[in-house]
């Protein structure tokens, strides 16, 4: 899955891609904002993404489809 991080001030937003579900990580963001705590990711290769909850602008969850590559992919 797809997400995307607005950080406040920044100008560039976070993507990553996941492997949690959508339930999943909307429920580690809503900690992190009630909480105040920091809002910790790994994507799909290993790396660990940690924002500040209270830094959070916005997030964003894409769809579990995988993106298509290429002029022929329907």
């Amino acid at each position: 899955m797809e997400i995307k991080i607005g950080v406040q001030h920044i100008s560039r937003e976070i993507v990553l891609e996941t492997e949690l579900g959508a339930d999943e990580v909307a429920v580690l963001v809503s900690e992190a904002l009630a909480k105040g705590t920091e809002l910790r990711l790994k994507d799909e290769k290993g790396r660990l993404v940690i924002v500040p909850g209270n830094a959070l602008g916005y997030v964003e969850l894409g769809g579990d489809k995988p993106r298509s590559v290429g002029f022929g992919a329907l």
